[in-house]
């Protein structure tokens, strides 16, 4: 079972703006190089570093909530296609050659959600669907299009 990276995404800093980009570095101390939740803190367990949702569950809160606002509102750094994000913690996600990530949580939304569009807190509550959090295991470069799957070795 595979999928493929079909968005990214980072912010620079808590509260700041999406910015939507084609490739990114990815580190073991800094996740998404450009996005501040990626930073392990010192002692830290990195449990949201990179946050990833699925086109489909974004597609579905919308319809819920009969709105249309882009992926990134959601403030998930990575968009996949055609991928069932696991749902379960310690699954591990390799995506292109060199990336993994291990699955730790799900990422449940925040009062922002709420602001975006009435409705979009609950519609993003049930199932996952508001994506998932990751550590990164290994670092590397990705890029839009890449292959996302579960690891199993």
């Amino acid at each position: 079972m595979a999928g493929v990276i079909a968005g990214i995404a980072r912010h620079g800093r808590a509260k700041g703006p999406m910015e939507t980009i084609d490739r990114a570095e990815v580190s073991l101390d800094g996740g998404i190089a450009g996005d501040h939740r990626g930073v392990r803190k010192p002692g830290g367990y990195g449990r949201r570093q990179v946050t990833l949702i699925e086109r489909i569950d974004w597609d579905a809160a919308m319809a819920e909530v009969a709105r249309d606002l882009p992926w990134w509102e959601r403030r998930a750094n990575l968009l996949v296609e055609g991928f069932d994000l696991p749902q379960v913690p310690g699954t591990r996600l390799r995506i292109g050659a060199d990336v993994m990530l291990e699955v730790t949580r799900d990422t449940e939304p925040c009062h922002r959600m709420e602001a975006l569009a009435p409705g979009l807190f609950a519609a993003l509550s049930p199932d996952w669907r508001g994506g998932a959090c990751s550590r990164v295991l290994a670092g590397g470069t990705i890029v839009v299009g890449d292959i996302i799957r579960i690891e199993t070795s």
